[in-house]
């Protein structure tokens, strides 16, 4: 129920696209897929399969790709 009541909120703040490192067989049963199918790369050293995307309006990525940076806080985790 949080997963979906946090994708409901991210659209319903005008977010198109939401990006996670998380658990490859959790996610895409949320609609997730692996970020590489959209060319997007990512900014921590993490296994490809782990680094997924769900667009939240349909093709809200198409004709972009680069590296996505993450806020200053998660670096800090490290």
């Amino acid at each position: 129920m949080l997963i979906r009541y946090s994708l409901e909120e991210c659209d319903r703040l005008g977010c198109k696209a939401i990006v996670v490192l998380g658990h490859p067989e959790y996610y895409p049963r949320f609609g997730f897929i692996p970020a590489k199918e959209k060319r997007l790369r990512r900014e921590y050293d993490v296994p490809n399969h782990v680094f997924m995307l769900l667009e939240l309006e349909s093709d809200a990525l198409n004709g972009c790709n680069g590296t996505v940076k993450y806020r200053t806080e998660f670096s800090e985790c490290e």
